[in-house]
């Protein structure tokens, strides 16, 4: 399950649309690991004048990697964390989160980060099983 989900969130998903502040706040409270890691990553981007920013620190353990993997498969999570934080959200290798400017999708960074061959030359033996 990705998500602890409480019984009034639950109630309030049943009655029709949720808000997207109640929604953010069971993706930080259910996934804390992600959430500071994009927060961090997010924040990074911020403070500086590149299109993107970006983690490459593998996660702790099988649990911090499981809510990262958790966060970003999911096209509703994904979608609440890029709207809340207001970026573009591009993910490699189980833990390379970065954090995009939304006028850099479509360029080149963005293309590059994204891309085939991105992905490819971002692989390494010791990363294989994440």
């Amino acid at each position: 399950m990705s998500l602890t989900v409480s019984p009034a969130l639950l109630a309030e998903a049943e009655r029709g649309e949720v808000a997207a502040a109640d929604f953010v706040a069971c993706v930080r409270s259910s996934l804390p690991y992600a959430w500071e890691l994009i927060s961090r990553v997010v924040d990074d981007l911020a403070h500086g004048d590149a299109d993107f920013a970006d983690n490459v620190v593998p996660p702790p353990s099988e649990q911090e990697r499981g809510q990262l993997l958790r966060a970003l498969a999911s096209d509703a999570i994904r979608g609440g964390l890029e709207r809340h934080f207001g970026v573009k959200l591009a993910f490699q290798n189980c833990h390379r989160v970065a954090a995009f400017r939304p006028s850099a999708v479509g360029g080149d960074a963005y293309r590059r980060f994204t891309s085939a061959r991105g992905q490819l030359l971002n692989q390494s033996p010791e990363l294989r099983d994440c």
